[in-house]
């Protein structure tokens, strides 16, 4: 007589999960975005100059960075909400260390490690993958995609208005505080996921380029995200600069204006439940097209505040979607490596971003505006070429 091998079930992914981890991912990412309004009262306090206070803002970038490529492959070897516990007394710990630093030199190390700790998102997004139905995943990430951008969007707000009313220091205490009532909402209510991967840390990492090697639909989807994301960070880099130019608007109106991109959000669920019913190939087509029109309106309304209202939106619409169209197509990959392939899909994301962060603020020295929409069109005409040339083989 023989006894049956239990099959191992993943727990269900339930309305009430899919919220925690939502409303967690825009709230942890957030963590990345507080100090960029507060680098002038930073300067102030630590009588520095600005160059140096924006390293503070820098580092938590490259921490958030390291933190994915390091971080983020070991969910496939440890128990993931297990991890994220213990991460998240790091979040906390980096928060209370910000706002009490002392020196610039300081802050700028304890901005490093909370962008580094900070990555947790980037565990929630696959683990939702993980969870969901194959035919609703799509629409899953949507909905925690959603949240993310809304978090990026109001945090810049937030911690304005808390910085003019009680100080930039106080916008970190508040953080730390709202991280630890995550910390027990996610202990209480999100469910533990098995890892799938047995070996050590040394192979999981070097696994990370045979999955590169192996997996044409994850190169071209990290390559048509991070050339996306350059155009994304192209704009939002160098629109205070039109702003003062062209409207003597300075750089709280800019991060107003940021506001409009939460028609981005939107489309991320809507593009989410599309990218269950549609061929996500197709769907990429028309969303990178949508960058590519968002350039031309650009052009076009360097003198018009509802033009680059428009072309906001537009643009929002397509990064997004695009964005959610690519995880869509590497999630279905290989579902025991879903936190590698998203490491090398989100860093090559980030390094796209990078990139056109530093094209578009070089451009804008000789070539202003007209600069700036030739870069964005020309990286999402390319992007279109790479998306028609790697057109998937019928059977």
């Amino acid at each position: 007589m023989t006894i049956a091998t239990p099959i191992k079930k993943n727990p269900e992914l339930t309305a009430l999960t899919l919220w925690i981890m939502t409303v967690a991912t825009g709230l942890i990412v957030a963590n990345l975005y507080y100090n960029q309004p507060l680098l002038e009262d930073i300067a102030r306090t630590f009588h520095t100059s600005r160059a140096k206070a924006g390293q503070v803002s820098m580092l938590t970038q490259l921490g958030y960075a390291a933190g994915m490529f390091f971080l983020a492959p070991l969910a496939d070897m440890l128990k993931r909400k297990r991890m994220m516990m213990v991460i998240f007394f790091f979040i906390v710990l980096s928060l209370v260390l910000t706002a009490t630093a002392q020196s610039i030199n300081l802050l700028v190390c304890t901005s490093f490690f909370l962008g580094a700790s900070s990555m947790i998102p980037q565990l929630l997004v696959p683990m939702a993958a993980h969870l969901a139905r194959p035919e609703e995943r799509g629409k899953k990430i949507g909905t925690i995609m959603a949240g993310l951008l809304i978090g990026i969007l109001l945090s810049r707000t937030f911690s304005g208005v808390i910085s003019d009313h009680f100080g930039w220091r106080a916008v970190f205490y508040i953080a730390a505080g709202i991280m630890l009532v995550m910390w027990l909402m996610i202990g209480l209510f999100l469910p533990e996921v098995e890892p799938d991967h047995k070996d050590g840390y040394g192979k999981l990492m070097t696994s990370l380029i045979e999955l590169v090697r192996n997996e044409p639909q994850l190169r071209v989807a990290a390559l048509r995200g991070a050339l996306c994301f350059a155009c994304f960070s192209a704009f939002w880099s160098t629109i205070v600069f039109l702003l003062k130019a062209n409207f003597n608007m300075g750089s709280g109106v800019a991060g107003e204006f940021g506001l409009v991109g939460a028609f981005g959000a939107i489309a991320a669920g809507l593009m989410g439940r599309l990218s269950d019913k549609m061929d996500a190939y197709k769907l990429s087509g028309f969303t990178i097209l949508l960058i590519l029109i968002s350039f031309v309106i650009f052009y076009f309304s360097a003198y018009s505040i509802f033009g680059l209202i428009i072309g906001v939106i537009v643009m929002d619409m397509g990064v997004q979607a695009t964005h959610i169209s690519n995880q869509s197509i590497i999630f279905a990959l290989r579902p025991e490596a879903r936190n590698r392939i998203n490491t090398i899909y989100m860093v090559t994301y980030f390094l796209g971003g990078s990139a056109g962060t530093f094209l578009a603020t070089q451009l804008w020295k000789n070539y202003q505006w007209n600069g700036v929409c030739a870069i964005g069109a020309a990286l999402s005409l390319i992007t279109l070429l790479i998306h028609f040339i790697n057109h998937p083989k019928t059977a």
